[in-house]
């Protein structure tokens, strides 16, 4: 999977921010252990989640 970065998913919609992840959490589940791949869909995960964060409003 390509790494997702801050800097792209700033420029994606919330619905598209779902898709990704959900793609992201594919991909990590299905890359083998240690692999590049793997690391980058969780690198990718965090990052779409930080920015769901920053958009979720305020408690």
């Amino acid at each position: 999977m390509k790494l997702v970065t801050r800097f792209e998913a700033a420029s994606r919609s919330t619905a598209e921010l779902h898709g990704l992840l959900r793609e992201a959490f594919n991909a990590f589940a299905a890359a083998p252990r240690g692999s590049q791949e793997r690391h980058n869909a969780l690198q990718s995960m965090h990052n779409i989640e930080a920015e769901l964060a920053a958009r979720a409003p305020g408690l």
